[in-house]
């Protein structure tokens, strides 16, 4: 059974840090593409930052230069360092892991963390 399990969400003030992990088992995450997405209240599901299995980032321009997708696969678990946080930033986060198993690409999702960037 394949499990997504993140954590380092919370609240933190304007132009702090936060640095979410996301934990896979049941899978090696290292054959597949783990992105991190987020969704704030009334808005839909938008792709933060994902990182490829040959080890290639892609990061959205809202958060370009602050925000930073890591992995280490020894550990099966792939990071997202927040910086320079925003109100704006604020929503729920969730690892998404995206893998060819079984002859079709799946989706595999996390519960999601929220995080809250407020004074």
């Amino acid at each position: 059974q394949v499990q997504l399990v993140e954590s380092g969400g919370g609240l933190v003030q304007p132009g702090g840090s936060l640095r979410l992990s996301c934990a896979a088992s049941g899978i090696t995450f290292s054959n597949g593409n783990m992105a991190w997405y987020r969704q704030s209240l009334g808005n839909e599901r938008e792709l933060v930052a994902r990182i490829l299995s040959s080890g290639d980032t892609n990061i959205a321009d809202s958060v370009k230069g602050r925000f930073t997708i890591s992995s280490d696969n020894a550990k099966n678990t792939v990071y997202l360092q927040m910086n320079s946080l925003k109100p704006e930033d604020t929503a729920v986060y969730y690892c998404n892991l995206h893998i060819f198993v079984r002859g079709r690409w799946t989706d595999y999702w996390g519960q999601g963390t929220q995080v809250t960037v407020s004074s």
